[in-house]
Order: C-alpha cells, then sequence, then structure tokens
C-alpha cells in the first residue's frame, strides 16, 4: 500500500514564505525606542527603552535559560557586539510555567537596556545604523512565550558619514521626456496570453488520473440526481462556476501583499535565493510523486470535511463538491498550476489571477459542457495506462524546471554551480529519459509495457527526439551552441560558460555594471547619452534581449559606439558598503537599502514607474529624460528604432 505525505499545498506554502521573507515590521505590542550616544572614536552604546503594555511581561537578557532571549543583528558583520545589556527598571522573578526549574527575570513596567557596539573603521560608521533587535516576551499567567521577537530600527549615529545614496532624481521625468516615443506600459505576457497559458495547463492537467475519471461520475450523479435534466445542467454549469471561482481565489493574498508590502514584492519573490532553493525541493518532489515513488495528500481531515460539506442541498453542497475537487486532485493539479504562477510571479498579482482563472475555467468547463450535451461522454477515451504516461512525462518536465529554479539561485549568488554547458547538459538528459520512456525502453513503478505504438506516442517521442537534439549544440563551443529558441532559459553564454570565449562571434559588448556614477561621468566626457538597462541575474526576457537582439550588428554598433550603456542589476544580492546603506523615504513608505540590488530596484521604481525587467532608458549625462522608456522587445528593428530616437532628443537637447 502507497504510504501517503501530507502536506502544506503549494499556494499556501508560497503565499506564507512571501510574508516571512518580506514583510516589514508590522508594529508592535511593545512600542521600542531606540537611541545612541558615541563614548570614543568607533565606540556607541544604544539605548533601547520601551513601557511593557497590559499583563505581558519582558524577559531580561540575564536569563539562567539556555535560550537566548536578546540579540541584536546588524546588515553588516563587521559591527562588533559583545551580546552583554545593562539594564536599568525594576524587575521581577516569575515563575513561567514553561519554565519549572527556575524563575524568570522580568519587567512589566518602564526598562532601559544599554548595549556597546564598535566599529573596527572609525569612518565607517554610518550617519544612520539599521539592524534588528531580537527580543522575548511572554505571560506567566498561562503559557504565552514568544522568543527573538523582531523589531526593525534605525537609528542616527553620531559624527557618523552621509550615505550617498541617491535614489529620487528630480530632473528624471519620463512623462514629458525630449522624444515622445517609448512604451507606456511594461510590455510583458498580455493578460490574456496569460490566462491563455492557464487555460492550457488546466487542459493539460484534466488528463491526469486525479481529474479525468471524476468527469463522467460527477456529470452523471448530477444529471441523474435532478428530476429534471433542467435542473442537473444548472447544478453542472454552477459545479463548473465555483471550481473557477476556487482557483480565482487562491490568488487574493497576493493581491493584499502587494498593496500590504512593497510594489518589488513579486520581483523579490522570483528572484529570492531561498524561495528559488525552495520551489526547487518543491518540484523535485513532485516529480518523484509523478514516477510514482509516493503519493502527495493532503491532510485528510480537510478532504474529509470538505467531502462531508458536499452532501449540503443546493449552492453551498455543490460549492464544496467543488472545493472537494480541488483538494483530492492537488497532486496532479499543484504541479502544473504551480508552475505556471512561479512563472508569471514577478509580472504582479493580476498576472497570477488571470493564470489561475485561465486554470479553473479549462478544469470546470467539461463539468458543464458534457452535462448539457451527455452523449458526448461516449466520446472520451477511457481510462488506462495512458494517465500514468501523461503523469511520468509531467515528471520529466518538472525535473527541467527544478534545475531552472536552481539555476536561479545560482545566478543570483554566482556560486557557479550551473553553467550553461551543465544546464542544457541536464535538460538533454531529461529529454533523453523522456523519449526512452515513450518508447518502451525504459520502466517507472505502476508504468504498463508498451504493445503498440500509437499516433500520438509516436509523434511525442518525435516531439522530445527533435528537442533533444536541438539542444545538443548547446554542449559545444561553436557558433550552433545559441539555441536562440531557449534563449534566456539557460544560463547567459557570454558571462556564464564552462568555455572561455564565444567561438565564432564577435567580441560580445559588455555594459559597465551597477555603476551608474562611473556611467555618467563618462558620458559626460566623451559627450553621449545615457543607455541604462535594467536587468536581473534570474531574469529570462533579459538574457533574451542580450543574446537574440543586442547582437544585431545595427543595435551592436549604437550600442558599443553612441551610447553609454550602464547594466543595473535589481536582484543584486552584494551589500553595500555601510556607510551606504541607509533608509530611504519612497512613494509607498520607508524601505531600507542593504544590497546593491535594493538600491537600483529602488532607483527603478521611483524614477521609472515600473518593477519589472528589462527595463531600458536613455538620459542626457545631467539625467534628463530623452525618451519613455522601452521594455521587452524582442524585434530588433523596433530596438534600433527606439535608440535612434533617443540618439535625435540628444541632438535637440544640445541645440
Amino acid at each position: 500500500m502507497k504510504s501517503r505525505y501530507r502536506i502544506i499545498t503549494f499556494f499556501l506554502l508560497l503565499t506564507l514564505s512571501c510574508f516571512s521573507v518580506f514583510a516589514q515590521d508590522g508594529g508592535s505590542i511593545f512600542p521600542w525606542k531606540v537611541s545612541s550616544k558615541k563614548t570614543g572614536e568607533g565606540k556607541y552604546e544604544l539605548v533601547f527603552s520601551v513601557q511593557p503594555a497590559g499583563q505581558w511581561e519582558l524577559y531580561s537578557p540575564a536569563q539562567k535559560i539556555d535560550l537566548p532571549t536578546t540579540e541584536l543583528q546588524f546588515t553588516d558583520s563587521s559591527i562588533i557586539h559583545d551580546g552583554k545589556f545593562s539594564e536599568k527598571g525594576e524587575v521581577k522573578e516569575i515563575k513561567h510555567p514553561l519554565f519549572e526549574e527556575g524563575m524568570l527575570r522580568a519587567y512589566q513596567s518602564p526598562v532601559e537596556w544599554v548595549t556597546t557596539v564598535t566599529f573596527p573603521d572609525k569612518d565607517s560608521v554610518p550617519a544612520k545604523l539599521q539592524g534588528k533587535f531580537l527580543y522575548t516576551y511572554g505571560r506567566s499567567a498561562d503559557t504565552a512565550f514568544y522568543p527573538s521577537t523582531e523589531f526593525a530600527f534605525t537609528v542616527a549615529m553620531e559624527g557618523g558619514i552621509e550615505s550617498g545614496t541617491k535614489i529620487k532624481v528630480a530632473s528624471i521625468d519620463i512623462h514629458n521626456p525630449v522624444n515622445n516615443c517609448g512604451d507606456d506600459d511594461t510590455k510583458n505576457k498580455s493578460i490574456a496570453t496569460i490566462f491563455l497559458l492557464g487555460f492550457l495547463g488546466g487542459l493539460i492537467a484534466l488528463l491526469t488520473p486525479c481529474v479525468f475519471p471524476m468527469i463522467p461520475v460527477t456529470v452523471t450523479f448530477f444529471t441523474k440526481k435532478s428530476q429534471h435534466r433542467g435542473k442537473g445542467v444548472t447544478n453542472a454549469v454552477l459545479y463548473g462556476l465555483f471550481i473557477f471561482l476556487i482557483y480565482i481565489l487562491i490568488t487574493i493574498p497576493f493581491h493584499i501583499a502587494n498593496k500590504a508590502i512593497s510594489p518589488e514584492i513579486f520581483n523579490n519573490i522570483s528572484t529570492n535565493v531561498w524561495l528559488n532553493l525552495v520551489f526547487f525541493a518543491i518540484f523535485i518532489f513532485f516529480a518523484l510523486s509523478f514516477f510514482g515513488l509516493f503519493e502527495i495528500g493532503l491532510p485528510s481531515g480537510l478532504a474529509n470535511k470538505a467531502d462531508s460539506r458536499s452532501g449540503l442541498g443546493n449552492i453551498g453542497g455543490i460549492f464544496f463538491m467543488a472545493a472537494t475537487l480541488a483538494i483530492v486532485s492537488f497532486s496532479c493539479t499543484g504541479p502544473i498550476l504551480g508552475t505556471l504562477l512561479v512563472g508569471v510571479a514577478e509580472q504582479g498579482a493580476w498576472p497570477l489571477t488571470a493564470g489561475a482563472a485561465g486554470f479553473g475555467l479549462a478544469l470546470g468547463l467539461p463539468f458543464a459542457l458534457f452535462a448539457m450535451f451527455p452523449h458526448w461522454l461516449q466520446s472520451l477515451p477511457k481510462s488506462g495506462g495512458w494517465m500514468t504516461d501523461v503523469k511520468v512525462v509531467l515528471g520529466f518536465l518538472e525535473l527541467a524546471l527544478a534545475v531552472k529554479f536552481l539555476s536561479n539561485a545560482d545566478l543570483v549568488k554566482q556560486w557557479g554551480l550551473l553553467k550553461r554547458e551543465i544546464f542544457i547538459g541536464l535538460w538533454i538528459l531529461f529529454g533523453l529519459l523522456t523519449v526512452l520512456y515513450l518508447a518502451g525502453i525504459l520502466r517507472i513503478k505502476n508504468s504498463t509495457p508498451v504493445k503498440r505504438f500509437s499516433v500520438t506516442r509516436i509523434a511525442f517521442i518525435v516531439l522530445f527526439s527533435a528537442i533533444t537534439i536541438y539542444l545538443i549544440p548547446g554542449l559545444t563551443n561553436t557558433r550552433w551552441a545559441d539555441l536562440k529558441l531557449i534563449s534566456g532559459f539557460p544560463p547567459p553564454r557570454a558571462t556564464y560558460s564552462l568555455y572561455s570565449s564565444s567561438h565564432g562571434n564577435h567580441a560580445i559588448f559588455e555594459p559597465i555594471q551597477n555603476d551608474y556614477k562611473a556611467a555618467l561621468a563618462l558620458a559626460k566626457k566623451e559627450n553621449k547619452p545615457v543607455l541604462i538597462d535594467f536587468t536581473g541575474w534570474a531574469c529570462v526576457n533579459c538574457r533574451r534581449m542580450e543574446e537574440k537582439v543586442w547582437p544585431d550588428k545595427l543595435v551592436d554598433s549604437l550600442m558599443r559606439n553612441e551610447f553609454v550603456v550602464v547594466s543595473l542589476y535589481v536582484d543584486e544580492r552584494r551589500k553595500l558598503p555601510l556607510t551606504e546603506q541607509t533608509v530611504v523615504n519612497t512613494s509607498s513608505g520607508e524601505k531600507s537599502i542593504v544590497t546593491v540590488g535594493d538600491k537600483w530596484a529602488t532607483f527603478q521604481t521611483e524614477n521609472f514607474g515600473a518593477t519589472s525587467q528589462p527595463q531600458y532608458a536613455i538620459l542626457t549625462p545631467d539625467e534628463k529624460a530623452l525618451t519613455k522608456t522601452k521594455f521587452y522587445t524582442p524585434d530588433a528593428d523596433e530596438f534600433v528604432a527606439w535608440l535612434q530616437c533617443g540618439l535625435d532628443a540628444f541632438q535637440r537637447n544640445k541645440q
């Protein structure tokens, strides 16, 4: 008997991860105040004071328990802190039910804790110090105990060096450029395209063993249970509608997160190293389940509860029948819908909703159609081994996607684990295994022997064979290694290859990286406009532009000779020097600037009104917008026209 593994749904995991990684301190029942006092060269006292609220108890840093109750964390590891705090206030010895062997030192009245921090280099003291203060509180009247509660703070430092980080530039006005050419909105996949992709994913999910057998069973249930055929059709239509609505509802938390956290939340989700590693592990897990190693199930109580409520009459019962289908089919639908949602996560909440809506419509529509035209049921293929084949093929596709998520993390951190050729080699391996499975050479648990080759099976063998053969030149260092049909998915050939140079190509153009000031200075010296390339290490469309559009002879010539080009990586995780780390006021509230990516992501949002990449902007050396910005533009001629428009604007501006 197969073992069952109970996991939280992919969507809940993603939502909770977003909040845990990116949520800011939303207020505390302890209104901490932080101040600093200089006591010597590079030495400061930090004072944390608070008035505990209500019946809550604040636990002293000095406790005779193994668990640390108070801790300081800074954005720079060079700051020295010995972990000691001096305490001022009325402390009490309190017995807490969780610690029967000893008494806890606690405060319920105004308290002040003082600690010392040291900067080894006195010239590295920032004007504003950022950190996290972790404290512990609870209530001895019951078992309430909350260790390591985080309070993010910023405190002014006497004699500190003011940050040179400039975010908002008043002279940049993209709404009133010199020439009115460029894009008004981001040119990501349209909502309609994402909806259609979701619909296609839903059609694929229909063919899985979790969903396909449910179609005739459910339709027959509605048509036979109702006394009138019209009533049965109405109930079946409602059933399909509720499936559609349920998949839309799962995206609501993303809309809430978008408003409550920051405009860059979705870009952060798609490029965060830990989330990409989590997705990598989840997709490996899904793939193994598709191969029949185990079954993925939700907690039985959740499924049973939904199933029991589906026995209710009228609309309520139909809704819970739809919810039951969504829950019990999760092991098949979760990986497919999850793949789609993660693929469009960086584009915002509405694309996520569009993808989920398309998926839900594809799942719900057949139930309504077959209820209205029950004779169609006779034309449905019988359930059988072909559904196992669908799951196995999807399993290999999940492995390929898992490699992509690992590659995203690798590119952002620049670990060098998955160079381009290794990435492509793994995809070739998965393609080969898929072909061997479809050909009946490779057997997997629960798969049936291939007794005859149907037209459909032969077509898929040819398809995956062609894909695998197409990928093979990508392992070489020749001009055939570009693989333009999948450009953007593997790591960039120019900068992340096992080979030291690209054979058969002229020297690849390399912009200035992450040094906007240097680009402005060079532009002023050479009397050229600045072309800003907002990009990211894990940005697929950015790689497509660099591999398909930039090498165009005219584009290459213009970028080399007529512009000073600077690439600003919004997902660069390298930390800024301590004196450049700061907190800035943005249109969406205060934001902490710690990493290079923080700086350029905020710079893009505040001055160019977008959070997606790639985005291109043309400025004068004194930071005046020459055109509207340009987004992903796979047509080289269109991109050339925009560059020429920028050059014309530059000449007009000089005159």
